[in-house]
């Protein structure tokens, strides 16, 4: 078995490291060919958009692609080497690696208890309070129906008919015709995504992840003892990365893969019907079952007039065996209320219900009742547009904070769901991350996103605070950007300078 795990082609390095060359220009050092070689293909790791164990083009190939001498490269790859970012064995190549050692921040996010924030601006979880009056009238509607269900012993491994029914026509309304039976409803997305990976990927299995992706997911599989596969994301906003999709897929052939496909987290990126069509077929071809999480569907910001959102990714698996969906109340509504689902074949349903007896047997009544009370006509669509009037305020509101005391930082502006991608100005992410905290706004660094240290540039900002709010974490962030800078948090720093 190779020790690496995905493969880049030598025109595809040389197109990567041709856009690194504005952050080496940036760093203002002169420094010999081989050693801007390597910093480049070092920076590609970090950033997480070249692989940890991917399989790098022979040295020849690369000098050829480069139009560098084969020495240049054999320095560069015997430097990289040296700092523990590459591997080599002969006969089977060289590949990328991290050090040895190197603190890999990867566990999940989770909030602050409201009690202990204090004076503490939270931007650790993409989440907001809930949409009223319409919590308190659905759960007074709820309570209104409770009456029925309260005789009998309250346990619906599959959910309340009525909501699986509700959440069906929901799917059908969509242009994806959909069967109750078809339904399952969880404790959140996050039991839904745990649910499908104790049936489809046991512990050892590959598992192929967008990368970057949701924290919590990566810590789920991580636990769980999945093999994770990651496929970087296409540039900026653009969507998936087909051809490094299709060549993991032909290659490592994983038994299932999690994707986000609207407004993904954390890039914010939408996925073109085109690309959603090609990876379901790319898919059914390696024999991979495709999860995918629609938890930010409902959160389009930004759509023209005539404008229709991409369709549901299930809507291109004409089989009807090859997509499960996953949904979620919780970004469109409120976190607090833990409901989400899952759309599939019924007998994968059927599955999943039956192994639910030793999980966690079945969702809260009153809750699934008060989200059937709303997308049965009691307000969803009203609730889901105040939600929206927020967030669009929100966002504006970040993204000129941002600006304004951080213009160096790089970020596109997301037509939907709920965060900012953004490139620390070439700083450590992580080292911004820790300073920020002890300077009262609390941010996720990159690398909770990747796998193996990936990603050290980057922070996620959601856009869940909005007027002075935004304004005072733009600038608690932007002290802590200059305290690392003078502090030497510089991803082009030698190695050893970065936390």
């Amino acid at each position: 078995m190779p020790e690496w795990t995905s493969m880049v082609g030598a025109a595809q390095l040389a197109r990567l490291l041709a856009s690194q060359d504005g952050v080496r220009q940036a760093a203002g050092r002169r420094v010999p060919a081989y050693r801007a070689l390597a910093d480049g293909i070092r920076l590609l790791v970090l950033e997480g958009r070249v692989a940890v164990a991917a399989r790098l083009p022979a040295e020849r190939e690369l000098a050829a692609a480069l139009r560098v001498s084969r020495t240049t490269v054999a320095a560069a790859f015997e430097a990289l080497r040296a700092e523990g970012f590459l591997a080599s064995r002969r006969g089977s190549g060289s590949w990328t690696a991290v050090p040895a050692g190197r603190p890999l921040p990867g566990r999940g996010l989770e909030p602050l208890p409201p009690e202990a924030a204090g004076s503490m601006i939270d931007l650790g979880c993409a989440a907001l309070p809930a949409p009223e009056p319409w919590l308190t009238r659905a759960l007074t509607g709820a309570m209104a129906e409770l009456p029925p269900a309260a005789r009998t012993h309250g346990d619906f491994p599959a959910g309340l008919p009525s909501l699986r029914q509700a959440l069906a026509d929901r799917y059908t309304a969509r242009g994806v015709p959909t069967m109750p039976e078809q339904i399952m409803v969880t404790t959140g997305a996050m039991g839904a995504v745990a649910a499908i990976r104790r049936l489809f990927a046991s512990s050892g299995e590959r598992v192929a992840v967008e990368h970057p992706s949701y924290a919590n997911v990566l810590q789920l599989m991580r636990e769980a003892g999945a093999r994770l596969v990651p496929v970087p994301m296409g540039e900026g906003l653009s969507g998936w990365d087909m051809p490094a999709w299709r060549r993991v897929l032909a290659a490592a052939s994983p038994r299932m893969a999690y994707v986000v496909a609207d407004f993904h987290n954390p890039t914010g990126a939408l996925i073109p019907d085109s690309q959603r069509g090609e990876l379901v077929a790319a898919a059914r071809a390696a024999g991979t079952v495709l999860v995918v999480d629609e938890t930010m569907a409902d959160l389009t910001l930004d759509l023209a007039p005539g404008e229709r959102p991409p369709r549901p990714v299930c809507a291109f698996d004409h089989g009807g065996s090859g997509v499960i969906t996953v949904g979620s109340a919780s970004k469109a509504f409120w976190t607090g209320l833990r409901i989400g689902w899952v759309r599939a074949a019924p007998e994968v349903i059927r599955a999943l219900v039956a192994a639910r007896s030793y999980a966690d047997m079945s969702s809260p009544v009153v809750e699934q009742l008060a989200l059937a009370w709303l997308m049965t006509g009691g307000g969803w669509q009203e609730a889901v547009a105040l939600r929206l009037a927020g967030v669009r305020d929100n966002r504006a509101a970040v993204v000129a904070a941002l600006r304004r005391e951080l213009p160096g930082w790089e970020f596109q502006v997301p037509s939907g769901g709920l965060t900012l991608w953004v490139r620390a100005g070439g700083l450590s992410g992580s080292r911004i991350a820790d300073t920020a905290e002890r300077l009262g706004v609390r941010v996720p660094s990159g690398p909770r996103f990747g796998l193996d240290g990936a990603f050290e540039g980057y922070l996620r900002v959601p856009f869940i605070v909005g007027g002075e709010v935004a304004d005072e974490a733009a600038a608690r962030l932007a002290t802590a950007a200059r305290l690392v800078a003078e502090g030497g948090g510089v991803l082009d720093a030698p190695l050893g300078a970065i936390a």
